[in-house]
């Protein structure tokens, strides 16, 4: 790193290998997706009802912290956030607020169609993002194995919800 009165040149070597830790941070919140539906599908009843509140509200929360995560990502983009950085940024915002907002009044079906969409758009935008140089190199292995998790679990409450 070096240092001068205009700013700070920053070298550094990202390697295209999805490190350790971001294997266990990355699947290890997939698990209560998976959890969470298959408690919705068999406790059934009020306790099966909370199970479908709770994973709700844990993707919505996991889609908000992706949006912070691609802000935070911009910061460090060369030659500053692009365009489709924002945008994305905006996207997943903007699904995660709504589909809290849609758990909030009760309608669970359209949270979770608002959540498949942004996981949806998480799987396809980050390894693209990645190969354009405005994620990290590893994102574009991660994120196509990572998402399905999210989506099919949120798709069985979903069909769940539907049937209801």
């Amino acid at each position: 790193m070096q240092d001068d009165s205009t700013g700070r040149i920053l070298t550094i070597h990202e390697p295209r290998a999805v490190p350790w830790l971001s294997v266990a941070l990355g699947f290890g919140p997939m698990l209560p997706f998976v959890a969470g539906a298959a408690a919705s599908w068999t406790l059934g009843g009020e306790p099966g009802e909370a199970a479908v509140t709770l994973t709700l509200l844990w993707a919505c929360a996991i889609l908000l912290f992706f949006s912070g995560v691609c802000r935070g990502v911009s910061f460090r983009t060369e030659g500053g956030a692009t365009v489709m950085q924002i945008a994305t940024m905006l996207a997943l915002f903007v699904l995660g607020f709504g589909a809290l907002l849609a758990v909030a009044l009760s309608r669970t079906g359209l949270a979770a169609g608002l959540l498949i969409a942004g996981y949806g758009a998480v799987a396809v935008l980050d390894p693209i993002a990645a190969r354009r140089g405005e994620a990290p190199l590893f994102f574009a292995r991660l994120r196509p194995v990572q998402m399905p998790v999210a989506i099919a679990s949120l798709a069985a409450i979903l069909v769940l919800v539907a049937r209801a």
